[in-house]
């Protein structure tokens, strides 16, 4: 397909949103394996800018100038040789790590990290899922939390989520709540209301309190699971060893640094029952489809902090980076100026 797009990249580590620049380029062609998606929608995640600050250089981004967003939802205007499973006119949802490029009003991405998005799921609720609700569902598994109804015979655990009003969290807490899981949740005091009454936690904390900080559930339970959402620094192991249940519990961490995996290999090394899991999470496709599916039916449901058409697609990175979003934050390439 000839021609060129719109599409918003940066040049160097730095700057954050001053360093997004709008551009024209070449649309991209589909090579063997892969799909070209015209883009209604994406959304930004704290890795698109992280990786800007350089948190992974060389690795991320692999070169420059670099067109980010991950989360790729939109219409197949053209399918790469090999490709049978999708057509023009499909409507679906991809994960294109690490290539990114969802800044745009064109991507590729491969077929096998795409999946069909029903009429059900809007584009903006579909962009919010790849990375985020799968690492949300892959966090739970890691903690040993299932989906399974404890009716059926699954065991029904206390778990913690924490920052969980935001991208990841908030998934989190309905995720847990499907299975039939006790769930206490931390968030900021402006988000406590959203956490119980549209998320479902039966417990929300303010991590502004002390009860907060010590991640105290106020029914006095120990937590089997924890996801920890919040920045890694932010909560030492001590505070997690005394809040998990004395028979031992897990803490998976979705944002692991040096100090997370010196801890996990420690405890490896001892034998000990209460656990901190560094996790990376790969979605498949049947994680994606797993999480679509779950929206389809009404319950799963993307909280959106807010909207930006790709015009003002530097806003939105300026608000994820504010550490203030309630849920996610989309850009819509059709969205109103």
């Amino acid at each position: 397909m000839a021609g060129t797009m719109r599409a918003v990249q940066y040049d160097r580590y730095g700057g954050g949103a001053q360093g997004l620049k709008h551009v024209e380029v070449p649309i991209p062609s589909p090579k063997k394996g892969e799909v070209l998606i015209r883009m209604e929608a994406t959304s930004i995640n704290q890795v698109d800018w992280k990786f800007q600050k350089g948190v992974a250089r060389p690795v991320m981004p692999r070169k420059f100038p670099f067109v980010s967003g991950f989360d790729l939802a939109g219409e197949v205007v053209e399918v790469g040789a090999g490709v049978t499973e999708f057509k023009a006119g499909d409507k679906v949802i991809a994960f294109n790590f690490p290539k990114g490029g969802g800044l745009a009003e064109y991507a590729v991405a491969s077929a096998s990290l795409t999946v069909a998005r029903p009429p059900e799921v809007s584009a903006a609720q579909g962009a919010c899922l790849p990375m985020a609700a799968v690492t949300a569902l892959r966090s739970l598994q890691a903690a040993g939390v299932t989906l399974d109804d404890p009716a059926a015979g699954g065991a029904r655990k206390n778990v913690l989520v924490t920052a969980a009003s935001g991208g990841v969290g908030h998934f989190a807490v309905q995720l847990a709540r499907l299975g039939g899981h006790r769930v206490t949740a931390t968030s900021g005091a402006r988000n406590l209301g959203l956490v119980r009454d549209k998320l479902g936690a039966d417990e929300a904390l303010d991590y502004g309190t002390p009860e907060g900080a010590a991640l105290r559930s106020p029914s006095g339970r120990k937590y089997d699971a924890v996801v920890h959402c919040a920045p890694a620094a932010g909560v030492p192991w001590s505070v997690f060893r005394r809040a998990l249940a004395d028979a031992g519990g897990k803490v998976v961490d979705i944002t692991p640094g040096f100090v997370a995996g010196v801890t996990a290999i420690l405890q490896m090394a001892t034998f000990s029952k209460k656990r901190l899991v560094p996790l990376i999470v790969t979605p498949t496709k049947e994680d994606m489809e797993l999480v679509v599916g779950l929206v389809k039916q009404g319950r799963l449901a993307a909280v959106i902090d807010s909207s930006y058409p790709l015009s003002r697609a530097e806003e939105g990175w300026a608000r994820s980076m504010s550490g203030h979003a309630t849920g996610k934050v989309v850009v819509e390439m059709g969205g109103s100026e």
